[in-house]
């Protein structure tokens, strides 16, 4: 969706699920998370999404992250899987864009695998 100012923002998917130890997943719950954590089965696209949710300000533009070993039309398709399993957002600036992990993301994958729930 974008704005009057041309800013495109990217709703993504936040994770749904309760702790694995609290009950079984259904089949959609399983699903969602499958799809997070195979997006980060990349060893590149984990290496982005480390990149981005430690980059100060928790936002990097593509032109601070695109050092990683592979070709930018690459970065751009890992960036795209990222996004499309509801791992980052992004806003466009001008000619970059700028990308920041889905703000609950990191807190609700923390506590499907360790069952304990954010502070």
């Amino acid at each position: 969706m974008s704005n009057s100012g041309g800013v495109e923002l990217v709703e993504a998917v936040t994770p749904c699920c309760p702790p694995l130890t609290e009950r079984p997943l259904t089949a959609e719950e399983a699903e969602r998370t499958a799809t997070m954590f195979k997006a980060l089965g990349d060893p590149v696209r984990l290496r982005l999404f480390s990149l981005i949710a430690s980059h100060e300000g928790g936002e990097a533009c593509v032109c601070d992250i695109s050092d990683v070993g592979v070709s930018q039309p690459t970065v751009s398709h890992h960036l795209k899987k990222l996004k499309d399993a509801g791992l980052l957002t992004s806003e466009r600036r001008g000619t970059w864009v700028y990308y920041r992990v889905e703000p609950n993301v990191l807190a609700a994958m923390g506590q499907l695998l360790t069952g304990r729930r954010p502070r």
